[in-house]
């Protein structure tokens, strides 16, 4: 596994420990969902991250297991490179100051999946002679 693959299953265990927090109470809504709401988020939101903690710790375990497919994984690396361009912009733009810092995780995201997006075996030749 190439070092551009272990970094993204670090982002993503990262960021589950992050929802999982949010979801069990953590006052940490200024950095997240907008920056909405100051110290503990609401029911509804508290939920929504711990949906989230588990999508996020299931890529990495998905990416770490030598059972899950090549072109399964593949699939959930160009997801990462979406969702880190998709977190990179909106992060940026939010108002809330803690919730900017988000925006280097979602570029370290989406540039660590899509360098570990390199072939895992080469294309055939498929030149006719």
């Amino acid at each position: 596994m190439n070092s551009s693959v272990r970094l993204t299953q670090v982002l993503l265990v990262t960021m589950s420990a992050f929802q999982a927090a949010l979801a069990a109470g953590a006052p940490w809504g200024r950095a997240s969902y907008g920056g909405k709401h100051s110290g503990t988020l609401p029911v509804g939101l508290r939920v929504a991250s711990g949906v989230a903690s588990f999508v996020y710790a299931a890529g990495a375990v998905t990416l770490a297991s030598p059972r899950t497919r090549p072109k399964v994984k593949g699939v959930l690396r160009r997801g990462c490179v979406v969702i880190g361009l998709i977190g990179t912009a909106t992060n940026a733009l939010s108002p809330s100051r803690p919730e900017k810092v988000w925006s280097a995780w979602s570029l370290a995201l989406a540039t660590s999946a899509r360098y570990g997006l390199g072939r895992s075996h080469p294309r055939q030749d498929r030149t006719r002679r």
